[in-house]
Formats: C-alpha cells, sequence, structure tokens
C-alpha cells in the first residue's frame, strides 16, 4: 500500500483530498497543514509520496520540497497547487519535486498521478512537462566553464565518469524525451519493474537523487535529440 501524507494549508481541501486518496487504497499517514510540520512529521511517518501546495503559511512550497529532499528516506513530491505559472512550476521542480498537478485536475487524474508518482514517473499537467523539458534544454545550451566535466556522452569513460550500459544508455535517452516509465517499458519490451531498476543502478552510477535531476543530465548531453 502506498503511504501517502497530504500538506494543504486549507482545511476542507486537505480533507478532501485525503478522504479521496483513502477511498482509493492509499494509506493516508498524516494530513499537515504548515511546511515545517510536514518536514518534521514526515522523519516520523515516513511517506512514500507527498502531496503538496505550494503556497503555505510558514514556508515557501520549493523550500519544503527541498526539505523533504534531505529527509531519510526521501519522499516523493508531487504538487498540487491552483498556480500554473512558469515559475512556479520550474521553482518546485528545480527544488526536487517529481511532478506537478494543477487543482483543477479531475479525481481521477489526480489519484492516477498520485500513483504514478509513488512508481518513479515524472508526472505534469498536461503542457507543464513540456514546459520543464524546454528549461533544461535552455539551461543545457547556455555555455560552461573549463573544467566543469560536462562534455561527452553518457556511457564513456573520460573524465572518471562512470560508463553505463548500453541498456541503461537506452533506458535514459527515452527518460530524457519525457516518456515515463510504462511507457519505457513497452516501447523496449521490458517490465515496468526493470525499467525502474535500470534508472535506479544510472541514478546511482551519476551520484543523482531522482527523475528530475537525470533529464537535466541526459538533455545536457544530448540524449534527448533523435
Amino acid at each position: 500500500m502506498v503511504r501517502v501524507m497530504v500538506v494543504d494549508d486549507h482545511p476542507m481541501w486537505r480533507d478532501g483530498v485525503a478522504r479521496d486518496l483513502t477511498e482509493a487504497g492509499y494509506e493516508v499517514v498524516a494530513a499537515v497543514g504548515e511546511g515545517r510540520q510536514a518536514v518534521r512529521v514526515a522523519g516520523a511517518v515516513r511517506p512514500d509520496v507527498v502531496v503538496l501546495d505550494l503556497h503555505l503559511p510558514d514556508l515557501p512550497g520549493p523550500e519544503v520540497a527541498a526539505r523533504l529532499a534531505a529527509v531519510e528516506p526521501a519522499p516523493r513530491v508531487l504538487v498540487l497547487s491552483a498556480s500554473a505559472e512558469q515559475e512556479d512550476v520550474l521553482e518546485a521542480v528545480k527544488a526536487g519535486a517529481s511532478g506537478y498537478l494543477v487543482k483543477s485536475a479531475g479525481r481521477e487524474e489526480f489519484l492516477d498521478a498520485v500513483r504514478r508518482t509513488a512508481d518513479g514517473d515524472a508526472v505534469f499537467t498536461p503542457g507543464l512537462a513540456g514546459l520543464v523539458l524546454g528549461e533544461y534544454r535552455r539551461l543545457a545550451a547556455q555555455p560552461t566553464g573549463p573544467g566543469d566535466g560536462s562534455s561527452g556522452a553518457a556511457g564513456g569513460a573520460s573524465g572518471g565518469r562512470p560508463r553505463l550500459t548500453e541498456r541503461e544508455t537506452e533506458v535514459l535517452r527515452l527518460v530524457a524525451k519525457g516518456l515515463s516509465y510504462r511507457q519505457i517499458a513497452e516501447r523496449l519490451v521490458l517490465s515496468h519493474r526493470t525499467v525502474q531498476n535500470h534508472v535506479q543502478n544510472t541514478l546511482g552510477k551519476l551520484q543523482l537523487h531522482n527523475r528530475v535531476e537525470l533529464v537535466r543530465y541526459a538533455i545536457e548531453r544530448g540524449l534527448d535529440a533523435d
């Protein structure tokens, strides 16, 4: 059973989200209204997924997401916000959020997003995924200083970079194109679990923390190109 914590400062909305999750078979381990409380409670109840509102009374949502990333074990963070503003989306993702859903999403879309987030997918309201990938491509196109070690292709051994297997590189290319784990599994005729294992192995080799960082790594090396 997926363990979920809900963080939202509006009690009626928070209770409604928690109720929908419980009815759908998720285990709601906590429902809180403040950012500092969320970070403290997460360390105790160890949720798999945190459903996080961006606008909290004590801390900005992105800061809460960043602090949650430091919790052991770190939960995956799905932002559920009324805002679809570019700045809010990018700040949340850069802080470590796994996905971003606007509150106008339907119940089934939300519940599916929680499931996919727990599975390790990066889940976004339609249109926002392209925004995030576009920002990473823009950042990757910026000139970098000498000695930053960012040149070369994934899987190469230059500069002491860990060597990825051919299959790991293949999965990484599809992650960079924005495909979900299930889509990658179908494309490569693999099980969903096998794709997850390849991604986890790649994260470990590259010393990255989440799929968002992995996408940026791949784009910086041109692995999203056809």
